[in-house]
């Protein structure tokens, strides 16, 4: 089924990884091409292939904003939900218990690199990536395994650069810090998140408010393993070093979730001396590249976030300017 975006012709398409099927929409932009390709990678959770998620309130999801606003700058693109994400998340779940694996990110995207190369209108040699959040530890693992079809260049919006867990962490003691006794319900979840990582059962603390001990569970639920423990102890700045095509690291001063010094930093120090390797810390983009205006010392992460796919908000002209250009350049 095709039908139009506000720029080009948007179709879906569906490709198999084991007993599952992953699907996505590929927008074609207006034109014959061939045209350089971009494959659009989601973060973490239940977000799905337009960066929309169930734990949060709109559906203005800034990976369909993207991607029209790459094919009226004449790139297709290909966005797909992962295989816990999205419409088909509850027919998929079951046969991922137990078998939720980094490797199995990589494969999906691998899966949908190659979707996109075998489109008549796409150049194979031109894809790239523009990856959120988690997603940018699967799009620069992909490319250091020496893929079939290697992508020309990564654009990484809002990359870890210390470990998930801790990036995480930082998040609840900034949350800490606003209520009574934080030093000490930091400690009962330190105290859990030490038991889960040792393989023994977490057992939060009922002291814990009940979103940390959600969290926490979530992390030890038998559908989010081995994943969860593979994941929280990685982060974007060891691929890096090892990467070998261009790539643009974008994190955004009003990111809270990654911050644009803390994982910033060490980033740059994974790609010093690297001019292919280029930094972007726009003034006003949040986590998912959609403006903000107010000043950050006033914003709190909870709100911040239940505004990421509001109605009224889109994305930092800054910011798609300059990624657009980007693309361009290594076009």
């Amino acid at each position: 089924m095709t039908e139009s975006e506000s720029f080009g012709q948007s179709s879906e398409v569906s490709w198999p990884l084991g007993p599952t099927t992953l699907h996505g929409t590929v927008v074609r932009p207006e034109g014959r091409g061939p045209f350089p390709g971009v494959v659009l990678i989601a973060g973490s959770g239940p977000t799905d292939r337009d960066w929309n998620s169930p734990l949060l309130p709109g559906a203005n999801g800034s990976g369909r904003l993207l991607a029209e606003a790459l094919a009226a700058a004449g790139f297709a693109s290909l966005r797909y939900d992962k295989r816990a994400s999205g419409p088909h998340a509850r027919e998929t779940v079951p046969h991922l218990i137990g078998a939720l694996t980094m490797q199995g990110h990589i494969d999906e995207l691998a899966g949908a690199v190659r979707t996109l190369a075998a489109l008549d209108y796409v150049l194979p040699d031109r894809i790239f990536a523009l990856a959120n959040s988690e997603g940018t530890l699967h799009a620069l693992h992909y490319q250091i395994q020496d893929p079939a079809i290697p992508l020309a260049g990564l654009v990484l919006a809002g990359p870890p650069g210390r470990a998930v867990g801790v990036v995480a962490r930082s998040q609840l003691e900034a949350q800490a810090q606003q209520v009574p006794d934080g030093d000490h319900l930091l400690q009962l979840y330190d105290e859990a998140v030490a038991r889960f990582l040792a393989g023994e059962p977490a057992a939060p603390d009922p002291a814990l408010p009940e979103g940390v001990r959600m969290l926490i569970s979530a992390l030890e639920s038998p559908a989010n393993l081995p994943f969860s423990r593979e994941l929280w102890s990685a982060d974007a700045a060891a691929p890096l070093v090892q990467l070998r095509v261009p790539a643009l690291i974008i994190i955004g001063k009003k990111d809270l979730q990654v911050d644009w010094r803390s994982d910033g930093e060490p980033l740059q120090r994974a790609a010093t001396g690297r001019a292919e390797i280029t930094f972007l810390f726009p003034e006003s983009a949040n986590h998912v590249l959609k403006h903000e205006p107010r000043p950050r010392e006033g914003l709190v992460q909870a709100e911040a976030m239940s505004r990421y796919n509001a109605p009224d908000s889109f994305l930092d002209p800054e910011t798609l300017t300059a990624v657009v250009g980007w693309l361009r350049a290594h076009s």
